[in-house]
């Protein structure tokens, strides 16, 4: 399961890195119409989710420490708050429809968010390899005192 553990955090750490990506197609796609962020949503709401939840549970099947498991948790709370700052960011627009700079601040917010979250993806990851790890031999870990015969 560990090994599980370890594909499902890279898995997600490439998901989140193709959400910066599909962010870019929509904001460069011209014209900029209802579907040029649909990768990107579609990512978001329903690819990363089910990702975070598998790597939860291969957390929790690997016997992960506690304090893992709880950092496997938070990208899920990240992903919610990440839906919330979007439709702030959108709620904050003119008579017209047009950008204001409190939704612009917003939304600059939700780019941040995205990066902490992929943080802390890393910070899983990095945690679910030493998990995985193969224990040193028991002969490595038996300390010579000095003076004695190695």
């Amino acid at each position: 399961m560990r090994k599980a553990f370890v594909v499902a955090s890279t898995v997600l750490l490439v998901a989140f890195a193709l959400q910066f990506v599909f962010a870019a197609v929509g904001a460069f796609t011209k014209p900029a119409g209802d579907g040029a962020y649909a990768l990107h949503s579609v990512t978001g709401m329903a690819v990363i989710p089910v990702l975070t939840l598998l790597t939860i549970l291969f957390a929790v099947l690997a016997k992960a420490p506690g304090r893992l498991v709880g950092l496997a948790v938070l990208p899920l709370g990240l992903v919610v708050l990440q839906a919330l700052l979007a439709m702030l960011a959108n709620a904050f627009t003119d008579a017209v429809g047009a950008s204001t700079p409190v939704g612009l601040t917003i939304a600059g917010l939700h780019a941040i968010n995205g990066i902490v979250a992929v943080h802390v993806v890393v910070g899983v990851l990095r945690a679910a390899r030493t998990l995985a790890s193969p224990a040193p031999a028991a002969a490595a870990q038996v300390s010579v005192r000095e003076g004695e015969p190695a």
